[in-house]
This record gives structure tokens, sequence and C-alpha cells, in this order.
């Protein structure tokens, strides 16, 4: 039922391995981690012949937005695109939303490949659809929340992501990652068993930004691959037809197909609670980000060799490239590396209060 208030809390996540393969059909295994996003919501009173409008207040910036409801809102640039968008597509999914206020509160860094995007997406459309009234009954499912925030990355930010950071957000749970299948959205928690073993977080300092980086650039050459090879995503090509690609798509699918069968064997390694190989597997996966995919940058390198050069047993670009957080695995003894921080994984999405 429809509340007057409510707060609702999404994670930023840490992709352990599986990237650029969520818009491949691909697979993908991540956790989402403590720090995130919290969203709150409440009924605004007003006269009913008022119109019905939304504000929201970006805590951490000072920075505020109003717009009225019940016509699409117009599109406006940075993190106000995400509130116009959820609110939008609501709207489309027949969610009747009352005026509201929002207030906005977040310690996920932004563009350091941690998904922040994603986390402000899922409190948002988490704390406004506890407010509102569904046209036909029953609230969105997971998958369907997925989705609509997919929609707002691509539709209105001009990013054109996948699931996977959505999914990761929306699934997390404690000591787990989730394996993710993005052609049947298979969701499969994997026990992430570390013992004395630590994954660390180093920003390279460089920000990044999906809809102004070559990530869209990567996504349709993917595309371009599909289309020469006669297939529907890149899940369905077979290394030996990659030979009919020119380059850089030859090395684009290379790398897609390469990554799914390291995700494979990472979800084996953490079975078989064989942490050094998911290290050589994490030095793979970079390796091939940055020859075959060519999305990282002299920064990411210099922080990548930094987590090496400390002891880690591997180490990874996370997040889409160009810029944003490495990911290390410490083997029990070794020393975090100055200005680097650990993270576990939490729980996933879900409201505070109503």
């Amino acid at each position: 039922m429809p509340t007057d208030s409510a707060a609702a809390f999404a994670p930023g996540r840490v992709n352990l391995i599986g990237e650029h393969t969520d818009y491949n059909h691909g697979l993908a295994l991540a956790f989402a981690i403590a720090a995130g996003v919290t969203v709150r919501a409440h009924a605004s009173a007003a006269a009913p012949s008022a119109p019905r409008r939304i504000r929201a207040e970006a805590n951490d910036l000072g920075e505020s937005d109003e717009f009225a409801l019940g016509q699409p809102p117009a599109t406006a640039g940075g993190w106000r695109a995400y509130v116009r968008g959820v609110v939008a597509e609501l709207a489309a999914a027949g969610v009747e939303l009352p005026a509201t206020t929002l207030t906005i509160d977040g310690d996920v860094p932004r563009g350091a490949g941690l998904s922040s995007s994603a986390a402000f997406e899922v409190a948002l459309c988490l704390a406004l659809g506890a407010l509102g009234r569904r046209t036909g009954g029953g609230w969105l499912e997971r998958v369907e929340i997925a989705r609509l925030c997919a929609r707002v990355e691509n539709d209105w930010v001009g990013a054109h992501t996948g699931l996977l950071d959505q999914l990761a957000s929306l699934y997390g749970a404690p000591d787990a990652a989730v394996c993710i299948d993005f052609e049947t959205l298979a969701v499969e928690p994997v026990p992430l068993a570390l013992g004395d073993w630590r994954l660390v977080i180093l920003d390279s300092g460089e920000r990044h930004a999906h809809a102004s980086s070559g990530y869209n650039e990567r996504r349709a050459e993917c595309a371009a691959a599909c289309v020469q090879l006669g297939v529907e995503s890149l899940r369905d090509a077979s290394a030996g037809a990659l030979s009919r690609l020119p380059q850089p798509l030859a090395m684009r699918a290379q790398h897609v197909l390469d990554e799914n069968d390291r995700v494979r064997a990472a979800v084996g390694a953490l079975h078989g609670g064989d942490l050094p190989a998911l290290g050589a597997l994490l030095n793979a996966s970079h390796a091939s980000q940055r020859d075959l995919f060519q999305v990282s940058t002299p920064a990411v390198e210099a922080t990548v060799e930094r987590l090496l050069h400390a002891g880690a047993a591997g180490a990874r670009m996370v997040g889409g490239g160009f810029g944003g957080s490495v990911l290390g695995l410490l083997a029990p003894g070794v020393r975090v590396p100055p200005d680097a921080y650990g993270v576990r994984p939490g729980p996933g999405a879900h409201l505070l209060e109503r």
C-alpha cells in the first residue's frame, strides 16, 4: 500500500570479473558493497487543485531540482537527469506519484567505477515506488526495476549500459557475489569466502562518465561485430569465426568470449577455495581490457602497478574503463597500500522505512 514517507538504500557494486559482457549477453560476477545512496521521499501536503510537483535536494552537492508531475519532465543534465528519468519511467510503468520531496545522500564515489549511478537510480525507484500507486496492482519485480533503471541510463543520461550494475545492486547479499547470466537474467549467489585474504579498491584519481567516454563506442563496435558475424549477440559467436572480423572488432569480440570463460573459471575457483587462481584471473581480465578492449589509461595502469608492486595476487580495473578504480586481491600478510580500502560483499537494495 502507498505510504506518506519512505526511505531506501541501494549499494554500489564491485564487479569482481566479467567486464563489458552484460550488453553482449554474457556472464559477470559482481557483489554489492557497503557504500551507496540513500533516498528519502516524503509526500507533500498540497491543495487538491494545486499541481503536483517533485522537489529533489542533493545534500552532498548542495543543489536542488523541481519539476511538475503529470507531463514528461524536460531533459536536464547531471544528477537531475536520473531523477527526471526515474519519475518518467515510473509513470510509463503505470505508477502514479503524489507531490513529493526527495532528499538524496550518498557515500559511493562518483565516476570511480563503483556504480554510483545505478545505486542512485535503484534507491530513487524503491523510495518513490513506496509512495506511488501502480495501475493494475502489484509492484515492480527486481528485474523490472533493473530494466527501468537501465532505460534511465540509456534514454535520459545517454550511457548505453547494460543491466550489470542495477542487478548487482538489487541482488547483493552479505558474504556472496552474484553470477549473472545476461542471456537468461538468471542470478546465482556464489559464496565469497575470503578467509584472511582481502579485496581492496585503489582509486586511480581519474574520473569517468559512460556517456562522454569511449564506452558507447565500444558497445557500438560489439554490435557491429555481431552484424558481420550474423549473430544476435557475441554470446552466440564462436572463436573460430572471429578471424572474419576486421580490427578492432576482432579484438573486442575476443575479449568478450575470453572474459566469459574467465567468469566461469572464477566461479569454480571460489567454489574450490582457490584464491591464487582467482588472482591470476583478475590479472588476465585486466590485460584483456587493456590490450583487446583498449579501455585503460596511463593513470589506471599506474594504479594497477602500485597494487601489484605492493604484493597483490591480482589486480584489474573495475567498471567501464577510461578511469575509475582498480580492484586488488591481497593474500594474508600483504599490507594494504596507502589510500586503498577494503571492500566486502554486503546486502542489496532495500527499503529502510515506510
